[in-house]
């Protein structure tokens, strides 16, 4: 049980939290929503000890355990199996290590990486791992932000079955709407720095909301409505004395009555894509295409795919299997090994990828890189563009190189929102998005009248956008025409069957 009161929390002139109160109680699952830098990570950070509240306090009872996924750690041991064992109780000298196997194998790690030394693995296998342990230590409450960020489609599942199962109590912060609600049973949302937490899912929450939101602005105009009447009464008869006592009345009724603020509102990121028209009826045709970057593991093997103007297609399947060479192929940032991709030449392509971030001009401010993306563009064309992307006023003026990630993905967004085309790749494009964002990138997805082809983890974005896909499972890329939910129920992930097996 964890136990909240009148936290408030400011970085010089910006109040992040005020006043917060909230309760968690025995087997509560929480997840906590809000725009992205109002605050959740830093309300993490309060209860972790990082940093203190500027008032308020937090309590917890005795004995009673909090284990939270830490972005910094340390690795010790030589091999991946022994630093997640580290955690476990010893009984006479040993481990119960088969709950680490369990654990790292449905993270994505296979028998072969127990032997590997931790510091040889990438930084999202590091990752992994300290979720591996931080699961392993078995805490009474766990404090998850983000955990989803470095899972592969195999692993969020996995996790997804765990943490349904997980006894204890767990606060989570995820922009992935569809894994909240699967898990969770209550939502907590920071709204003007407060807190509302109440039970069942992000839709019932963000409903409730709305709904509050508009009985206020109803009573607030029509409260603005009879101050005004009240207020043409007093200039109206004020001068007669007749009516002087009334007038004092309306006047002191007035100043007790008091009046209510217009709620503040956060600015949602724009999204609307630029749809170029395409006259032909086939855009490309990948005609036997096979790579891989060692001759040993051919990560795509002789495959077969035309797109068509229209066209939903989502790459899905686990890390390191191929789905963003995919990607990198079409754009052609990649050459295959054998085959061809035959392109339409009025296909015109926006490519958001992983590694394109990177190519951003870090000595140009925000609207001048936004301006390079097309010659129609401008300076006056890309600062709009950029408020709509919430860098607004002089935040367009920022230099990329004092960007966060999140930002430059933001910036990069921009720079294919300026582009006219007309088939669109997007690896991962709701990684640093928040959940109100998400739903804007969704809605132009659904406005846009070119191809669309996206890997992401997102289950919620394959279902909603996708009616056909490439899938990578078991060292096979194949194609499966029909949508997400066909695929669950005809073929499905191999680990499960395996799982169930």
């Amino acid at each position: 049980m964890l136990q909240v009161n009148q936290l408030s929390k400011s970085y010089g002139d910006q109040l992040l939290l005020d006043k917060v109160s909230f309760v968690v109680n025995t087997n509560e699952k929480v997840g906590l929503i809000g725009r992205n830098g109002h605050g959740k990570s830093t309300l993490f950070r309060i209860l972790t000890g990082e940093e203190r509240a500027d008032e308020g306090d937090w309590s917890i009872p005795a004995r009673y355990q909090m284990g939270v996924l830490n972005q910094y750690f340390t690795l010790t041991e030589p091999t991946v199996l022994q630093q997640a064992c580290l955690v476990l109780p010893d009984h006479g000298g040993w481990k119960e290590e088969y709950k680490a196997e369990s654990i790292l194998m449905g993270l994505g790690f296979s028998s072969e990486d127990f032997v590997k030394k931790p510091q040889d693995l990438s930084g999202g296998f590091q990752m992994r791992l300290n979720l591996a342990t931080l699961l392993l230590s078995e805490p009474n409450m766990l404090l998850l932000d983000e955990p989803t960020n470095y899972l592969d489609i195999v692993s969020i599942r996995w996790l997804e079955g765990f943490l349904k199962a997980w006894e204890g109590e767990f606060i989570l912060i995820t922009h992935d709407r569809q894994f909240m609600d699967t898990v969770c049973n209550h939502t907590m949302g920071l709204v003007r720095k407060k807190i509302r937490k109440m039970p069942g899912g992000t839709k019932k929450w963000y409903a409730q909301i709305q709904e509050e939101d508009q009985i206020y602005e109803k009573t607030r105009l029509n409260e603005e409505a009879r101050r005004a009447q009240t207020e043409r009464f007093i200039e109206r008869f004020k001068a007669q004395a007749s009516k002087a006592s009334v007038v004092q009345s309306r006047v002191k009724m007035l100043e007790k009555q008091g009046t209510l603020d217009k709620l503040d509102v956060d600015p949602d990121l724009y999204f609307k894509f630029r749809s170029l028209p395409f006259p032909g009826q086939k855009m490309l045709q990948i005609k036997q295409l096979s790579f891989g970057y060692t001759p040993s593991r051919i990560l795509i093997n002789k495959l077969e795919l035309p797109i068509f103007p229209g066209d939903r297609l989502a790459v899905i399947g686990p890390n390191g299997q191929g789905k963003s060479t995919l990607l990198a192929l079409l754009a052609k940032e990649l050459q295959g090994l054998t085959g061809d991709i035959e392109y339409h030449d009025q296909t015109q392509i926006g490519y958001f990828g992983q590694t394109n971030v990177h190519r951003l001009n870090t000595d140009l401010s925000v609207h001048e890189e936004i301006a390079l993306a097309h010659p129609s563009m401008g300076i006056g064309g890309a600062r709009t563009l950029a408020g709509l992307m919430m860098f607004e006023g002089d935040a367009s003026l920022k230099k990329i190189k004092v960007l966060s990630g999140g930002e430059k993905s933001r910036v990069l967004l921009a720079k294919i929102l300026a582009k006219p085309v007309n088939l669109l790749l997007l690896d991962e494009p709701t990684h640093h998005l928040d959940m109100q964002s998400v739903d804007s990138l969704l809605k132009a997805l659904e406005e846009f009248s070119g191809a669309v082809i996206m890997v992401t983890h997102d289950e919620e974005l394959i279902h909603r956008c996708a009616k056909r896909l490439v899938v990578f499972d078991s060292g096979r890329c194949f194609v499966h025409e029909g949508n997400y939910a066909d695929f669950l129920e005809r073929i499905g992930w191999s680990f499960e069957k395996e799982s169930r097996a």
